[in-house]
């Protein structure tokens, strides 16, 4: 949803007059479409029938690079923001694109965290993490 604001909010300006927001409208379109990508393939269970693709892994990898690309957009779209503009409704939703991406960005941090988490098996729950061998 985030990432769907990012390039939304984007869209609805001219952005096409600025070179920066072209990078992040690539940004934004791409990471989401394939966000939704792996969301349907883990509704789906899709992950269950190629079981040989280690799949935590791919995650991992996914978020760390998403992480950086949203990194890379949030900054230029940031600094792209002109106060002075002379089209007032582009300024706000330009501003707001650059907030939501910030946000984004650490969302897909969290994400990669979480995800090392799996790769790695450290993350336990309630019935995985019961002591079975008292004497």
């Amino acid at each position: 949803v985030l990432g769907l604001l990012v390039w939304a909010l984007i869209a609805d300006t001219t952005y096409h007059l600025h070179a920066a927001y072209g990078w992040v409208m690539f940004v934004s379109i791409f990471l989401w479409i394939l966000t939704v990508l792996f969301f349907v393939t883990y509704l789906l269970q899709l992950q269950l029938k190629f079981y040989m693709i280690p799949w935590p892994l791919v995650l991992m990898i996914f978020n760390s690079v998403a992480t950086i690309l949203y990194l890379t957009a949030f900054v230029t779209c940031a600094a792209a923001v002109q106060p002075t503009s002379w089209r007032q409704w582009d300024y706000n939703r330009r501003a707001a694109a650059s907030f939501f991406a910030g946000i984004t960005m650490i969302t897909y941090g969290a994400s990669t965290f979480f995800s090392f988490r799996a790769w790695k098996g450290l993350g336990s729950n309630a019935a995985t993490s019961q002591v079975t061998d008292r004497a």
